[in-house]
This record gives structure tokens, sequence and C-alpha cells, in this order.
């Protein structure tokens, strides 16, 4: 197994599948790569079935035992389903998407090796929940949920990014999951930097705050500094709530052990960078196993070691890697 030179063993990589995506979230990143959409049809330029099965048996080597498959919206991705089934079976095999694919294919995709899932939910209310996405499939998403939890992948997480338009809504998020078998809820603090737009940003503290009294149980995971939250019951039975909140969590950073693949088919170290992107050529194996050496070797922990305290409260980049033309 791989570590880079502060210790992080690599033990997992998320894969994009593809940048396209039927919806446009006002808060969208596309993992920390910007908004690069364009056509719907399938291009050229996203790798390939053989290629993103090249490069799990190359990652396979050096003891990678799981993969997340995101986008855009991976299920645009005709061939989903046969990628989840030529996966290592090694590997655990999870996806993120917006969820209005899985009435059709959940069970295909269980009978194809997948494991869990993640489901983007912002909002329960159909009116808010479209002025986010851009999209009017809220009846779609909610059909593929219950999909999801049918198929056997259970508990199926909701993804929420809390940030100004969505965090009025939080409550009834709480309440859903904790009323409903099969579902957990994941609230994921909203990152200005990748997306701009700092005046959306919520303070985090008040709703780990509020979720504290609201809870029967409280979990604390040493890794990345995070808390779940119980709801409605212990955790033999209530509703899980767990909060990502990575911006300025130092802990998070120095608890990464994942590695990142553009659509394109570039690894990266950091979801919040784009200078310490690396090509894997034509995507032989021997090309695949350089450049994942070279970009676990040079991981740097974004917060505390490439973002530094300001002194005001705020981060700057660390002065070593300005000039630094790789790191």
């Amino acid at each position: 197994m791989l570590e880079d030179e502060f210790g992080r063993e690599v033990t997992g990589v998320r894969v994009s599948l593809t940048d396209r995506c039927n919806f446009d979230c006002v808060y969208c990143h596309n993992e920390g790569l910007g908004d690069t959409r364009g056509p719907m049809d399938a291009r050229d330029h996203e790798m390939s079935t053989d290629d993103v099965i090249r490069f799990l048996e190359v990652v396979e080597e050096f003891g990678v035992d799981s993969v997340k498959f995101t986008g855009g919206e991976p299920m645009l991705r005709d061939d989903i389903e046969e990628i989840i089934r030529r996966t290592p079976d090694s590997m655990e095999v999870s996806m993120t998407t917006n969820g209005t694919f899985l009435p059709d294919r959940a069970e295909d995709l269980v009978d194809a090796g997948l494991e869990r899932v993640n489901v983007s939910q912002d909002a329960l209310d159909e009116e808010a929940f479209k002025h986010v996405t851009q999209s009017g499939a809220y009846d779609r998403v909610i059909e593929g949920v219950k999909a999801a939890v049918d198929a056997g992948l259970d508990p199926v997480k909701l993804n929420m990014v809390v940030f100004e338009k969505t965090a009025g809504y939080v409550p009834e998020m709480v309440d859903y999951v904790a009323d409903n078998d099969g579902l957990q809820l994941q609230l994921i603090e909203f990152m200005p930097e990748l997306v701009g737009k700092p005046e959306w940003a919520v303070d985090i503290g008040r709703v780990h705050d509020w979720l504290a009294e609201q809870a029967d149980e409280i979990e604390h995971r040493e890794m990345h500094d995070r808390r779940r939250y119980w709801i409605g019951g212990d955790s033999s039975e209530g509703g899980m709530v767990e909060i990502v909140d990575p911006v300025g969590n130092e802990t998070f950073c120095a608890n990464c052990h994942r590695v990142r693949v553009t659509h394109e088919g570039y690894l990266k170290g950091c979801l919040n960078r784009n200078d310490d992107l690396r090509s894997m050529g034509e995507m032989t194996k021997d090309e695949i196993r350089e450049t994942f050496r070279e970009v676990v070797a040079n991981r740097v922990p974004y917060y505390g070691e490439y973002m530094v305290e300001d002194g005001d409260g705020g981060w700057e980049v660390n002065d070593k890697y300005i000039e630094a033309p790789e790191v």
C-alpha cells in the first residue's frame, strides 16, 4: 500500500466517469474542476470502460480496496453496470448520483455489484429543490431513493449541501431520515473556495450545536474529526446524521486516504486543487503505475499544510507551494 510523505496510506479512489449531468446545481464544483460541462452526448475525452478497469486493476496492486464512482452524473454512462461488474472483486463499490435513473436501474446496479449509493437530495420542498438543482425531477429522485432501498442498497445515504439556500430545510430532512428506515443523511459543508460565492456559506458549527440538542446519541469519529448524530433513537434504531465539514478542518485533511481521477483520465491528490493534475497518458498499466506512485508521493494535506492560517482567522497558500511548479 502506498503512502505519502505525511504518512497517509491511499486506500480508496474516487473515479469521475463523466462531467455531463442532467442537473445544473448552483453549488456544483464537479469534483473540484469547476463547471466543465458541455453537450449531454457522450464524448471522446471520457475514459472508456477498459480505461477505467485498467486503472482499477493497477491500483488494486497497491492495496486500494474501495472505489466510488462519481460525475457529473455517472448514470449517464450507459456502461456503468458493466464498469461495476468488471471492477476487481476485492474492492467495495459505491456511487454518488442525483437519483433520477435509479427507478429503472437500481436492481441491475445491485446485480452488477454496487454495494452503497449516495443520492443528492438538497430539499424536500419541490420548489426549493428546483431552485437549487435547476431541475424539475423532484418526484423522480424521491422514487429513485425508494428504488435503491428496495433493491437492497441499505442504508441509502442522502447528500445535502448546507449553504444559505438549503440551511432552512435541514430540520425537515433530519426528521425525514429519522422516520424512514433505510436512509441516512450526510450534511456537507459548502466549500466557497471551489465554487466562489463566499456569501452563501453558513456557520456549520451552529448546525452541529442544533443536532447535538436533538440527538439521542452522538458518536465522535476521530478520523476526519466527524460527529454522527442519531435522531429518533439510539444507533440501533434511530436515523443517522453525519456532517462532513472539511473547511478549515486540519484533522479532516490529515486523514484523507483517497486519490481522485477525472473523467479525462487525470489523477489528482486533492479535491481542492487543480495544480496537481497528472495525466496517465495512453493509460497503459506501466503509465498508470508510474503516475499513481507520483501522485501519492506528492499528496499534501490541504488545510494545515498547503493552506495555512493567516493570523486573522482565514487561510492562505503556504509560501513554499506558491512558486513551486510541482508538489
